[in-house]
């Protein structure tokens, strides 16, 4: 007990000699006005400062309690870099007009919230403030005109729609592709060749074959970036599962499709989410740059036009619009996951001295 609370002691000490070094070093150059010529390498050199000293708080964190310390480290370290560039820009170390401050930022994000264009008929998230008076007088017709006025929406509406057209398609290929040798080598060529190719590049392609002006072909477009990754990750998954699971399914006397249900699809599950995910981050950049090109309505459009007019604090709201779809979409994907896939989340939380 004793010996425990000197390490305690002795850690507690060393976190106090960090924090009084990270003080002290932007002190100094604060004393000396060498702040703004050298501001690059004095914050990373606070970035090395700041991560051995989470590691010695961490090792004061009761292993109960380290889950809700490192939930804390991912949401401060951000709010650290935020300030920090909030202090860069009022110090005038960064030019304002190409970084704005995140203060003015998030002002313009409200703006951009709020505003109705009355020229293009859009908003930012569809004026569903407005549902209550709208219902009574248009019914369902008006919520749906509020709906499909969002920027977001129709981002939100060609990312979900190009990743389901590309990753069902995907599993079945990469199913049959993993399973059967001759289906492989049949495609593994065709596969090899075109996955190559960058996706935004057929875009084109896809303009000629569907209507230019509507939605199929930027969806079509999504979709086929997201089905190499399902399909390549499927069918790694299917070829990479241990005969010996497959030779035990058979010693207790199941057939090819209990095989398929019970061994072969459980155990490619890892792989089959991990090109979800790929796929996922794929088609929001293909959608984000499609609407670059072509979009007259979606979050990548809006963007795109600020930079345009040059209205700089709206392009950055656009691009943290931008960030927060990635970061909604990819949790979700991770909460099906661990629903789908329990065991995977229970084996990874077992003990060390509990392992097999």
């Amino acid at each position: 007990m004793r010996i425990m609370k000197l390490n305690e002691l002795r850690e507690t000490h060393k976190i106090v000699l960090l924090l009084s070094l990270l003080v002290m070093w932007n002190f100094v150059f604060l004393v000396l006005g060498l702040f703004q010529s050298l501001w690059l390498g004095i914050l990373l050199v606070d970035f090395v400062i700041i991560v051995f000293l989470l590691q010695q708080v961490s090792l004061l964190v009761p292993p109960q309690r380290m889950s809700t310390f490192e939930k804390a480290v991912a949401i401060g370290f951000p709010i650290i870099l935020l300030g920090s560039w909030e202090l860069l820009v009022r110090g005038g170390i960064l030019n304002e007009e190409w970084f704005p401050p995140p203060t003015r930022i998030i002002v313009a994000l409200w703006n951009l919230t709020v505003h109705y264009d009355e020229f293009t008929k859009t908003s930012l998230l569809g004026r569903f403030w407005l549902i209550p008076s709208i219902f009574p007088k248009e019914g369902w017709e008006g919520v749906k005109r509020l709906f499909l006025e969002s920027h977001v929406n129709a981002t939100v509406l060609r990312i979900l729609a190009g990743f389901v057209c590309g990753s069902i398609p995907g599993l079945i290929v990469g199913v049959f592709m993993g399973m059967n040798r001759i289906v492989r080598t049949m495609l593994d060529p065709v596969i090899s060749a075109t996955y190559v190719v960058p996706k935004i590049t057929i875009l084109p392609l896809m303009m000629l074959i569907f209507d230019p002006f509507g939605e199929t072909y930027q969806i079509v477009t999504v979709g086929i970036g997201v089905f190499f990754l399902v399909l390549i990750n499927t069918m790694t998954g299917v070829r990479d599962i241990d005969p010996i699971f497959l030779e035990a399914g058979r010693n207790y006397g199941a057939n090819r499709l209990q095989l398929f249900r019970h061994v072969i699809i459980p155990g490619a599950l890892p792989f089959i989410f991990a090109g979800l995910r790929l796929g996922l981050g794929v088609g929001l950049v293909l959608v984000i740059a499609i609407e670059f090109l072509r979009g007259v309505k979606g979050v990548g459009y809006i963007t795109w036009y600020f930079w345009e007019i040059m209205v700089v604090e709206n392009m950055y709201g656009g691009l943290i619009i931008i960030m927060v779809l990635g970061i909604l979409t990819t949790l979700g994907l991770q909460r099906l996951e661990r629903w789908v896939i329990p065991w995977q989340r229970e084996e990874q939380a077992l003990p060390e001295g509990l392992e097999g």
